[in-house]
């Protein structure tokens, strides 16, 4: 009997545990066959999608893809190439304003290298582009684009290791790049820690990963997992790294592991070529005045093509393929474009006004007038009046913040300094106006030689030859110190008609290409005088009155044998 009901219990269980795992077996048929169907949908609407085009934007017809396309930058094609295409290439930095052409060059500087017998770069060599803005960092590390990862098995996306209890690496953009090029746009943008961890690979040209679920005694960890942990992850690239930044704002570790190089701004004929190329793809021309109008307000190649593309849209929908002045016009009000005037000097004489040399931060060189009054009064009842400059400039960054005085307003008083030590001026005989006219206030100690020029010609009412431009740190004993940005400043000056550049000396080096200006490298303030003023300028009568103007005068008349002599000081 109890065997019987023992048999009983046992069939009963067995059809019971068949009918479970059958109606399991059926549910996963089940649950496969609607994951099919639903992938079959996703698919089908993903084909679908993919028959759905646009037209091709302009900006992209406009690309260079070779070398010889990239315009108005021959200094910077043949450092490329140079620094790129050789057997030895190096890692590169590239300074430049927006929208001149520094992506492309960097593309394809690579396919320029792939061809050369010399390179080691071979055919296959990959080139791969991250913007560092977008470059989310991570303490824990746990998904760096850059650098790699690794999953560990408690995060999500483990992969099929995560069950296993084995972590598994993440390869980042430096390992992808490994054979090729790794391009870093606004590269001064990087978190420190990511810039350190860079440093890093760029000296071991391999990238080390870390993982607290490692073991190297764990035999469950397959051997290529062993061999990243052990051995690293390899990154033989060069890095080519864009910026808008100057070159003072990036790591000096950085800088000393690069070759940098720097692309200059557009100049009104590139905008124009560039302008007139997008206008023939995209099947319209251009009037002469519209061009013209175009150049005015477009700041580099990606302000012209962005114009040429919304004012052909504006004529196309009047029926038309001609671009109007009145069509860039109407583009440039409501895109609130404004207006770049190329400054030219005029064939004339100031008292007291003299032409400086500025640059901004996105390497564009301006000629900038500087001008100066010196009223006599009683001694010591003299006062400085300045405007025009940046009083202070608050800095952050790198988990430090700081306020500093102006570095124009400390050239200025290393200009009375000057009048005082090497001149015997009694300034506080005068009220004296510095002035940088010009809407935008100019912060930078580059702008010393030309203030105390300013001063020194309205003290004694003798005028300067506008077109002669100056830039140059002065100190406060007179010479000339080497300021940045002086390829920039000549180029402008080249533009605005100038005849004669004086620049530091130690900056001399910096103006290796072509120019009709005369450059001029000096040393110290007496040098600049004397290429100023003729002899009877710098003998003659301060316009003072008082009982200091005598030894004024006597001073002002030895100024050339020995008290503006540089060596003397």
């Amino acid at each position: 009997m109890l065997n019987t009901i023992l048999i009983i219990f046992q069939f009963f269980l067995t059809i019971t545990m068949g009918l479970y795992f059958f109606s399991k077996l059926k549910e996963k048929h089940a649950g496969k066959s609607e994951l099919e169907t639903d992938s079959a949908k996703e698919l089908d609407k993903l084909h679908r999608l993919k028959q759905i085009h646009l037209t091709t934007p302009l900006c992209e017809k406009t690309r260079p893809t070779h070398l010889d396309e990239v315009v108005g930058q021959k200094d910077g094609i043949r450092a490329l190439k140079a620094a790129l295409c050789g057997p030895n290439p190096q890692h590169i930095l590239i300074y430049g304003p927006p929208g001149v052409g520094k992506t492309a060059a960097a593309r394809a500087v690579l396919k320029e290298a792939i061809l050369s017998s010399a390179s080691p770069f071979r055919e296959n060599a990959p080139f791969v582009e991250i913007d560092a803005t977008t470059l989310r960092f991570d303490e824990r590390g746990i998904a760096d684009p850059l650098m790699g990862s690794v999953h560990d098995p408690i995060y999500q996306g483990a992969g099929a290791y995560g069950p296993a209890g084995i972590p598994q690496p993440k390869p980042g953009a430096v390992t992808k790049a490994h054979g090729g090029i790794l391009f870093l746009d606004e590269i001064g943008e990087l978190h420190p820690t990511q810039m350190n961890k860079l440093l890093k690979v760029l000296e071991d040209r391999t990238v080390f990963l870390e993982s607290s679920y490692y073991a190297s005694g764990n035999r469950d960890i397959p051997p290529h997992i062993h061999e990243i942990f052990q051995k690293g992850l390899p990154a033989d690239f060069r890095l080519v790294g864009a910026t808008t930044r100057s070159p003072e704002e990036l790591p000096p570790a950085l800088r000393s592991r690069c070759v940098e190089i720097y692309f200059s701004p557009l100049s009104a004929f590139h905008v124009q070529s560039i302008a007139e190329t997008a206008a023939i793809k995209a099947g319209f021309t251009l009037t002469k005045e519209s061009l013209s109008l175009l150049c005015k307000y477009a700041q580099n190649g990606r302000d012209a093509v962005n114009l040429v593309q919304t004012a052909g849209s504006i004529a196309l929908l009047e029926g038309r393929t001609e671009i109007k002045e009145e069509d860039i016009r109407w583009v440039a009000s409501f895109g609130h474009y404004s207006p770049h005037f190329e400054k030219k000097i005029a064939r004339e004489e100031s008292i007291g006004t003299v032409s400086g040399l500025a640059v901004t931060g996105d390497f564009q060189g301006s000629v900038i007038d500087i001008e100066a009054s010196a009223l006599p009064c009683a001694a010591g009842c003299g006062k400085l009046t300045v405007t025009g400059i940046v009083e202070s400039q608050e800095l952050e960054g790198r988990g430090q913040r700081l306020i500093r005085g102006s570095s124009a307003r400390a050239s200025i008083q290393n200009m009375l300094t000057v009048l005082e030590h090497c001149y015997g001026i009694d300034t506080t005989a005068y009220h004296i106006h510095v002035n940088l006219p010009g809407g935008t206030p100019i912060d930078g100690p580059s702008a010393g030689v030309a203030i105390l020029s300013a001063v020194y010609s309205a003290i004694f009412s003798k005028p300067i030859d506008r077109r002669i431009a100056m830039t140059g740190e002065l100190s406060i004993h007179g010479h000339v110190l080497p300021v940045g940005g002086v390829a920039a400043k000549v180029l402008a000056a080249d533009k605005a008609g100038i005849q004669t550049v004086l620049i530091p000396k130690d900056n001399q080096e910096d103006v290796l290409f072509e120019t009709t200006c005369q450059i001029v490298p000096v040393s110290h303030i007496g040098e600049v005088f004397q290429h100023l003023f003729t002899a009877s300028v710098l003998s003659g009568e301060p316009a003072t009155a008082g009982a200091h103007a005598d030894s004024t005068i006597l001073i002002a008349k030895g100024h050339q044998s020995h008290l503006c002599d540089a060596e003397s000081i």
